[in-house]
Order: structure tokens, then sequence, then C-alpha cells
């Protein structure tokens, strides 16, 4: 059985292009995610695309942005590479699972699945205290975080986000781990998470690369930009500007929910 063909008529302008992946960049350096929650709405508003395509694109969008923002990170020492091994491990049989499941699930449901998600991440993040660094990696951690990164890796593979929208407060509420760290481990564990689920997508015709390549390198710089910045912002305004951020993506999303089919197209 053929992959479908990509039924969509490209309008991205290189303007549309560098905004979308300039702001991807700069939230992906910032909070360390992987501007899924920009690129999304983005292509989805800008350039006309379908919900599922724009998914697919997306996630392919953020390998490079989260490339830059993590090796920003590194850098200057910010990054726990033994969690990244362990989340890595999780997220990457997870892109496999959600990337099938992006194939069958009702769009509606789509929507609300990539509302609760980042609704919920809005809230532990106001929530979220001062935080004292992690303990020691054991085994019962080292598979907590497995768990933690088959659920990022499924959401990263069916919403086309990076996955940082749960790695990062999952990592600072559960395991103490300090914010500008877990910003650094998250973008690490986004780039091998992209990787697999944008190999997957593209097999089944559900990425447009020309226009990730597009968007992904525009906000390569900005993600550098992001990242420096990140490290020089305090933990409860960068919190707050991201939970900001989260509900007027959610209530933008929810409002599609208006105009978007009840039955999968």
């Amino acid at each position: 059985m053929t992959a479908p063909a990509i039924e969509h008529e490209r309008s991205t302008t290189p303007v549309t292009g560098l905004v979308v992946g300039a702001i991807a960049g700069l939230l992906s350096g910032l909070f360390g995610v992987g501007g899924g929650i920009v690129i999304v709405p983005g292509l989805m508003a800008l350039a006309k695309m379908e919900r599922r395509l724009a998914h697919g694109t997306s996630l392919a969008a953020t390998l490079p942005i989260a490339l830059a923002s993590a090796i920003t990170f590194a850098a200057s020492g910010k990054v726990d590479w033994p969690f990244v091994l362990a989340l890595s491990i999780g997220s990457i049989a997870g892109a496999v699972l959600g990337t099938q499941l992006l194939q069958v699930i009702d769009k509606r449901l789509l929507v609300i699945v990539f509302v609760v998600t980042i609704l919920f991440t809005a809230i532990r993040l106001i929530l979220t205290d001062e935080t004292s660094g992690r303990g020691d990696l054991t085994v019962g951690v080292f598979l907590a975080l497995v768990v933690i990164g088959l659920l990022t890796g499924t959401l990263a593979g069916l919403l086309g986000i990076g996955g940082g929208v749960v790695m990062v407060p999952a990592m600072i509420v559960l395991f103490s781990i300090d914010p500008v760290v877990a910003k650094g481990t998250s973008v690490a564990v986004i780039v091998p998470t992209s990787i697999m689920g944008t190999i997957r997508n593209r097999k089944k015709a559900n990425a447009d690369i020309p226009i990730a390549i597009a968007v992904g390198g525009a906000g390569i710089v900005s993600a550098v930009i992001g990242s420096t910045i990140s490290k020089s912002i305090s933990d409860t305004v960068a919190n707050t500007m991201f939970a900001v951020l989260l509900i007027i993506v959610a209530v933008l999303q929810l409002r599609t929910l208006r105009t978007t089919p009840a039955a999968s197209s």
C-alpha cells in the first residue's frame, strides 16, 4: 500500500516562514520547547495547511531549532546528559507510536488533546516553586524518566510538538532539576525525537520537508538568542511568560473547534 499523497497547495512565502520560524526559535531557546506550539497554529493560519500535515511538518521544523538551542545550552554546561539518555529511550519509542496514531485519530480529538496538554503545562508552571537540584539517578528515577519520555515522544509524533511542554515541567516539578538545565536537557531530547518522528511522517507523506526546512532554518538564530536570554532571566518570570503564552495558544486552538468538522477527513 502506497503512502497517501500530500494534499496541500503551498502558500507559505519566505516572509511567512521567517516569521513562524523566528518566533518558534525564540520560544525554543527561552523555554526549552521545540516550538511546535507556534509552528502548528502558524502553518495552519498563515500557510493554510491541513492540521495533520501541519503537525508532521512542525515536528520536522523543530529539529534544526532544537539542535541550535541544545548546542547553546550544552556549551555552558546546562544539559543533564544522563537525563537525556533516559528520556530519549522513551521518547524515540513514543514518536513511533504518536506518528501512527496521527494517521487514524479524529481531528477534533486532536485539537482537544493539544489544548489539554498545553493548559496542564501552564498550570504546572504557575504552581512551580523554587527547585533545590536533583538527587541521584536511581533505577527508579531512570525508569520514571523513560515513561515520561514515552509520553513526550507520543505527543511529539501526534501533535507535532517537540515535547518540551511535558519534559520541562516534569523535570522541574518531579525531580527538582534546575529550570535552566531542564530546558537544555529538554531540547537535547527533542533532537532524536524529532528525527524519528519525521522519518515516520515522511514514510506516510505527512510532512512537507521544504516548508519545514524554511521554518526551521529561520528559527536557528533566534533559538540561540533565546537560549542566551534564558540564562539571565528569573525562573518565576520565565515560567509566568510561558504559562501566559500557552493559555493564549489554547484559547485560539479551542476556537478552531467551531469550524473543524466532527469527522476525520
